[in-house]
């Protein structure tokens, strides 16, 4: 479907959306003031006030074509309207993890020279505050919300409201600067710098030029329908380029409305007030409602067990195709189960979009069989991001669809580095299918490169001009399959190859496992590290009377090692003999961002997580012979 308004740049974009709603009540974004207020919507018209407002403030401190903006905050709407400013004037934006300590946040700010730097509250202005001294480009910072410490109220931090009234005086004298700014954006020039987050090593900068965004936004909507009908819920990361495209450009070119949540805790709740139509996530949303529903069957009488077994059934039948009795068993398997789901989900649910890291195939088609579409898709910070997806009504669970349009992606041979084979968005309609390698890219949507960066610019992209991934897949009739990344194939004491990801993705289906990474380099059988479902273990252990002060006490009992000792022995059925799990230890805490284990787009550090539990894992392997 095209785009609403045509582009060739993101300030393109905005103005032309401002154009087309000029003096009507269309929303933009809407967001909640308070946690016990409603969605408070906001049109373009006010969108443009508040923009040319903060453009006219960055013009009034010599902002320049090309410097560095940073932004650390959760998604919200100011997040919105600085970025578009920050377009209009033809300055970079540099956003961060609001997840990120200070350390991390002085290197981003050092690295990408960043002159202003916008934050939101007052855990994030501590931060800023805390690096301000070491960053000597930086000017100032401007806070969205009024620190309520007076020791951060210095010199040079400013309010967001003030800097808006400071911008509103000084609109008439910058405007034919503003004008000539937005006027001289080049599809060529760099938009933003993503920082990735990596599970090793510094971050490092992506530099994605507007043609690099747009050509990957277009491309979008030629594969998925997005239109004016529709409302998108906003809570991964606005600083993923993930987000970026699919939730927040991809939706303003449909004039889709925007509407944030709360926060990444509150998106379930949020979901039933915002009733959006599209939800871009990360499979752990996904996973978080499969083993809930699972639970609350397995929970149910056997009456229930048995009705939602034959919807599920009913409902995957139908997705599959197949018609005539299941055309009439369909209404009622909605109405018994299916139904309930959806009415959590908002009810206006049209389609979810996942990526960021793999769905399981298992997790995907009960969310098919439940009438609610998931379009899973691939690629990366590199790659602006999208390379690939599934459409709708054309899914195929296990894979990450077809490429998209103007992009081109090869399958490189793991041994010798010749190209297996290629499929361009054009190429369709293709049946190929071929043996794995590594994943390459090339097309308008491949990054200008790392900033300030040549060697691993050149690391990353060769001299034919192939971005390389560093995931592994193949081509199955014309769709791309991932198997897992290359750093982290594990090679066992008998030599064999074998890729944790699939594994623990298989294992993501049990009701009882929140968490697991499998280990096992160099060793003679494969183990996990496991960290179970606390809310079903604890119900169990009220069920059974089993008496715990501390959690610890409660992963040693012998009837909680049973179970995950009889989950390992199920799941480890559908495995190879070398792929099987022979071991396992269970965990107290999650793996979560904040305690390191996990990059903020929620990717596992295996090394981060395999040096933290090294005597775990060393307990583990003891008697191996190898």
């Amino acid at each position: 479907m095209p785009t609403i308004v045509a582009f060739e740049t993101l300030t393109d974009l905005y103005i032309n959306l401002v154009k087309k709603y000029k003096n009507s009540e269309k929303t933009a974004f809407s967001f909640k003031p308070t946690p016990e207020s409603n969605y408070k919507s906001i049109s373009w018209d006010t969108v443009k006030e508040d923009v040319t407002a903060i453009a006219s403030f960055l013009l009034e401190q010599k902002i320049e074509k090309g410097e560095r903006i940073a932004i650390l905050s959760e998604n919200r709407y100011e997040w919105a309207v600085v970025d578009l400013a920050i377009q209009m004037i033809g300055a970079v934006n540099v956003s961060l993890y609001a997840t990120l300590p200070t350390g991390q946040c002085e290197y981003i700010i050092q690295d990408s020279g960043a002159k202003i730097f916008f934050v939101s509250t007052g855990i994030q202005l501590k931060k800023a505050v805390e690096l301000f001294d070491n960053c000597p480009e930086l000017i100032s910072v401007i806070a969205f919300d009024e620190p309520k410490v007076s020791k951060y109220k210095k010199g040079y931090v400013k309010l967001f409201d003030t800097i808006c009234a400071a911008g509103l005086k000084v609109e008439h004298k910058q405007a034919k600067e503003l004008k000539k700014r937005s006027m001289a954006t080049r599809p060529e020039d760099v938009s933003t710098l993503i920082y990735t987050s990596g599970t090793t090593g510094k971050p490092k900068g992506a530099m994605l030029t507007h043609r690099n965004i747009v050509s990957n936004v277009k491309a979008a909507h030629a594969a998925i329908n997005i239109g004016e009908q529709d409302r998108c819920l906003s809570f991964l990361p606005l600083c993923h380029s993930f987000e970026r495209t699919g939730g927040y450009y991809a939706m303003m070119a449909g004039g889709a409305e925007i509407y944030y949540a709360e926060s990444v805790d509150t998106v379930a709740k949020n979901m039933t007030e915002a009733h959006p139509t599209i939800v871009v996530s990360v499979p752990r949303l996904f996973e978080k409602i499969y083993n809930l529903v699972v639970k609350n069957v397995q929970n149910g009488s056997f009456v229930q067990q048995a009705i939602f077994s034959w919807a599920l059934d009913v409902g995957e039948s139908y997705w599959k195709g197949k018609r005539g009795l299941t055309a009439l068993q369909k209404p009622i398997a909605d109405k018994l189960v299916f139904d309930k789901l959806k009415a959590k989900t908002g009810g206006r649910i049209r389609f979810f979009v996942s990526g960021g890291a793999a769905l399981p195939a298992d997790i995907g088609t009960f969310f098919m069989s439940a009438g609610l579409n998931i379009l899973e898709g691939y690629g990366l910070t590199e790659t602006s991001p999208v390379m690939c997806c599934n459409r709708l009504n054309d899914e195929k669970m296990g894979t990450v669809g077809k490429v998209l349009d103007g992009v081109t992606v090869a399958i490189q041979d793991l041994k010798d580095s010749t190209i297996i084979t290629e499929i361009s968005g054009e190429s369709y309609p293709t049946d190929i299918t071929c043996k794995e390698g590594e994943i390459l890219n090339r097309g308008p949507n491949t990054m200008l490169g790392y900033w300030g960066d040549e060697e691993a610019t050149k690391e990353m992209i060769d001299e034919n001009g192939w971005l390389h991934t560093g995931d592994v897949g193949r081509f199955v009739n014309g769709r791309l399959k991932i198997t897992d990344r290359i750093k982290h194939m594990i090679v066992n004491a008998g030599g064999k190859n074998i890729y944790p990801g699939p594994i623990e993705d298989l294992f993501k289906t049990s009701p009882w496992i929140d968490q697991i990474v499998v280990i096992g380099e160099k060793r003679s059988f494969m183990a996990a590290l496991i960290v179970p479902d606390y809310e079903a273990l604890e119900k169990f252990a009220h069920q059974n009377d089993i008496q715990y002060q501390l959690l610890e006490e409660l992963l040693k009992d012998e009837s909680v090692q049973n179970i995950f000792g009889k989950e390992v022995r199920s799941f480890s059925k559908e495995l190879a003999s070398h792929e099987k799990i022979r071991d396992f230890r269970l965990l107290v805490n999650e793996f979560t961002v904040e305690s390191g284990e996990l990059t903020p787009t929620l990717k596992v550090k295996r090394r981060v997580i395999e040096d933290k539990f090294s005597d775990l894992i060393k307990d583990i392997f003891e008697n191996d012979q190898y």
